[in-house]
C-alpha cells in the first residue's frame, strides 16, 4: 500500500534561527576566546601568509603598531609560534571612543610548517610592521633521490 510521506515541522521558525543558536552554543564552548564584543579582540592575528618549496618556507605576518622587541618566535618541531602584543594608543583622557576595530594586548598564533626547519639559518626581518621570516628546510628532511643499482 503507498502513503504519501508528510512533512513534519520541527519547531523552530526558521533554519537561519536555528543556526544562530547553534553559534551561541558553540561561542559558550569556546568561552571568550572568540568574543567579538570584548574590546580589543582581534580575530587571526596577526594576519599570516605561508610560502613553501622543496628548499624551504616563508612567512610573512602583518603586525601594524608593535614593535619589534615585542615579538617572539618559536620553533618547535614542525610548529611555528609567533607571539607577543601590541599595546593601545593612548589619545588622553579628553577623546571619547569612537570606533574601535584594531586589537591590542598579547597575541600568539601557531602553526604546523610542511616540514622539519634548520632553526639556526632561520633570519627574520621586521619592515613596515611586517615580519618576513625565511625558514630553510633542515638537511635530514629534504627529499634526497635514490640511486637503482643493477645486478
Amino acid at each position: 500500500m503507498f502513503r504519501p510521506m508528510r512533512r513534519r515541522r520541527y519547531g523552530f521558525a526558521s533554519p537561519w534561527r536555528e543556526m544562530e543558536r547553534f553559534q551561541r552554543e558553540i561561542n559558550q564552548l569556546l568561552g571568550e576566546t572568540f568574543d567579538e564584543s570584548r574590546p580589543g579582540y582581534a580575530p587571526g592575528f596577526p594576519a599570516i601568509n605561508v610560502w613553501a618549496n622543496q628548499d624551504g618556507a616563508v612567512v610573512t605576518a602583518e603586525l601594524p603598531g608593535v614593535n619589534p622587541e615585542d615579538i617572539d618566535i618559536t620553533i618547535v618541531g614542525q610548529t611555528l609560534t609567533i607571539s607577543g602584543s601590541r599595546e593601545p594608543e593612548d589619545l588622553g583622557e579628553d577623546v571619547k571612543l569612537h570606533r574601535q576595530e584594531r586589537g591590542f594586548g598579547k597575541f600568539a598564533r601557531s602553526f604546523e610548517l610542511p616540514f622539519l626547519i634548520d632553526d639556526a639559518k632561520v633570519e627574520a626581518m621586521f619592515e613596515k610592521g611586517v615580519l618576513h621570516l625565511s625558514l630553510p628546510r633542515a638537511e635530514a628532511d629534504k627529499p634526497r633521490k635514490i640511486t637503482v643499482k643493477t645486478a
